[in-house]
């Protein structure tokens, strides 16, 4: 009897340690796929295309992988794409615009040349060829010299007068708006870092230093700080707004370590703004009280990223937080490239029905709409919008939560009400690609500057990046327009002088 008993306590135990082998395992198997699915990923990142935009092939083979979805989501009819036949393109001939300086350099025949071999006529002049080439003359430097005339009064001795001389962005210093603006656009729009433009002035005769060059961009920062106001106050008065942020490395700050992450963050106004205004924000952390610091009165509609610092700001001044769809889409993406080649599979499924909602939107940029003819045409969108809620509320429960589809069906279904917000009004986005836009000259900058050494050169460049985006969206060329404010912005005395010199409103010299 005891025998038995002791056969089936082994058993039992026997069995219990089979399911603790096989618990083991599947966690195993599905570490490893995690495991594999990074590989990938890290591959795709490292060797693949950055590039979002799907060819034909890929669209085509959404609209086969819809088709295979269960019969309880409504099908769509089949549509047929054209695909134009291969045509060889013809190089683009660059043109020279009229309003470029000429310089002509005229070929004549010698007096020997000008009679005819024939008859010994004189030959007479009855056209030219023309060619016309773009030539290119290196920057030159030049030294302005300030004379300030001195006036006494013969008579007493006691009267004595100095011709005044308009205040200058650096006083006593030797840096003229000019370059000021050429150095800030070098840096700030051109990604230059300063130790290559000290090279550049170097090859035409000019020494200078890395941290003359700094200090100068960190005053001209300074400068420029009533616009800067002026900026924000007109962002925070519209009725939807952009924001983002992105990392940036100061090597000086209190209480952190040269190797920590400080924030960069970028306020928009949206692509229909009448004005186009840009703020970029530095910070030392990423806290929520930033948001709520940038965004103190404004109450209209915020798109953001799926990051929750902004929560806070949105429910206390009761501000419309719109979700990216465009987010969305890139984890899907990222799901997408972890699949075999060649097969289909559920990320397919997913991006077809954000390729519908982004093809009606398409037909929204056209720029004669107006906010309620854009609402309307994107009221084809809630029966796609139906289809792929429905697809997620059945995908969710069979998708391991930690892979890589698994995040991306994870970030669609907690970003649902935000991201689906867009239909309710014409001038609310689909994504926040305008903000990513607006930031990427700062991240491209970033990847050759690397790092700013201070907190006063870190705010400094965010006020300098501000200035320079804005201007680029309102059609401005960087240079010659700071090179105006460098020159005016120091005698400015009144907000209207101020005024004159936001990029929106600029049409020259002050008064």
């Amino acid at each position: 009897m005891d025998a038995a008993v002791n056969r089936v306590d082994e058993i039992a135990l026997l069995r219990e340690q089979l399911k603790a082998k096989e618990a083991l395992l599947d966690r195993q198997e599905q570490r490893i796929d995690q495991l594999e699915s990074l590989i990938r990923q890290l591959r795709q990142q490292h060797f693949g295309a950055s590039s979002e935009k799907l060819s034909a092939d890929q669209l085509a083979l959404f609209d086969e992988s819809e088709a295979t979805t269960e019969s309880a989501l409504e099908e769509d009819a089949a549509t047929e794409t054209p695909v134009a036949a291969h045509s060889r393109s013809k190089p683009k001939r660059i043109t020279l615009h009229e309003d470029l300086p000429r310089e002509e350099v005229i070929y004549d025949l010698t007096e020997a040349e000008k009679v005819c071999p024939h008859d010994g006529a004189s030959l007479k002049e009855i056209g030219c060829e023309t060619h016309e080439q773009l030539e290119f003359v290196p920057a030159q430097v030049k030294v302005i010299k300030h004379l300030r005339k001195k006036y006494a009064c013969p008579c007493c001795d006691q009267y004595m007068v100095t011709a005044k001389k308009p205040k200058q962005p650096i006083e006593k210093g030797i840096a003229a708006p000019g370059l000021l603006s050429y150095i800030s656009v070098s840096k700030y729009a051109d990604a230059l870092p300063l130790y290559r433009l000290v090279e550049l002035f170097k090859r035409v005769g000019v020494e200078l230093d890395r941290t003359t060059l700094a200090n100068w961009m960190i005053r001209c920062g300074e400068l420029v700080q009533p616009l800067i106001n002026r900026i924000h106050e007109h962002l925070l008065a519209q009725s939807v707004l952009h924001m983002d942020e992105t990392p940036v490395q100061v090597l000086k700050e209190p209480g952190k370590t040269p190797q920590s992450k400080s924030t960069m963050w970028v306020l928009a106004s949206s692509a229909q703004s009448r004005h186009l205004g840009v703020l970029f924000h530095y910070s030392p952390h990423r806290s929520q009280d930033i948001p709520t610091q940038l965004l103190h009165d404004f109450q209209g509609a915020l798109m953001v990223d799926g990051y929750e610092g902004y929560r806070a700001v949105c429910e206390t001044n009761g501000i419309s937080r719109l979700g990216c769809f465009a987010h969305a889409r890139r984890k899907f993406i990222e799901a997408k490239q972890q699949q075999p080649k060649g097969k289909t599979g559920k990320a397919d499924q997913a991006l077809s029905f954000i390729q519908k909602l982004y093809l009606i939107e398409r037909q929204t940029k056209d720029q004669a709409l107006d906010a309620e003819q854009r609402h309307k045409l994107r009221q084809q969108a809630r029966p796609i919008l139906d289809k792929l809620k429905q697809w997620l509320d059945k995908t969710k429960h069979h998708t391991p939560p930690k892979n890589s589809l698994g995040k991306a069906i994870y970030y669609l279904e907690a970003q649902w009400p935000r991201l689906i917000r867009y239909v309710d009004h014409g001038d609310y986005p689909i994504d926040n690609n305008h903000a990513e836009n607006r930031i990427r000259p700062f991240v491209i900058g970033r990847k050759n500057w690397l790092f700013s050494n201070s907190q006063r050169g870190a705010a400094s460049s965010a006020n300098l990046y501000s200035l320079i985006e804005t201007a680029k969206l309102n059609g401005l060329e960087p240079y010659a327009y700071l090179k105006e404010v460098f020159t005016q912005l120091p005698n400015a005395q009144t907000l209207e002088q101020v005024d004159g010199l936001l990029p929106w409103n600029y049409k020259g010299a002050i008064g």
